[in-house]
């Protein structure tokens, strides 16, 4: 669609491209000089080679978020062992004003 200064929506440039870019290798496969045979075993191949390639990623991805996890982890219990100990230093002087007062 086009938007009130005559431009094209980025939403419409991507579809246009989209709908190209399939057509374009629908026509490829179909004029292709290779039998349908040779074809989809090509297809097959490339297609199990991105799956290998997206599984590694993916294990890569968690290998990193696992260790984005336990640094989280381990500043999370920094921090509470700062809070306890600053609760406690906090107390620990309202006692001692507590007691200077009383005394």
């Amino acid at each position: 669609m086009a938007n009130r200064d005559g431009r094209s929506s980025p939403e419409t440039v991507f579809l246009a491209f989209l709908g190209g870019a399939i057509g374009g290798m629908i026509a490829g496969i179909l004029l292709a000089p290779k039998s349908g045979e040779e074809t989809r075993r090509v297809l097959k191949g490339h297609a199990q080679r991105t799956e290998e390639e997206i599984i590694e990623k993916a294990k890569e991805a968690r290998a990193a978020l696992d260790e984005v996890i336990e640094r989280g982890k381990h500043f999370v219990e920094e921090r509470r062992a700062d809070v306890e100990a600053a609760v406690k230093a906090g107390r620990d002087a309202m006692k001692e004003r507590v007691e200077k007062y009383r005394g």
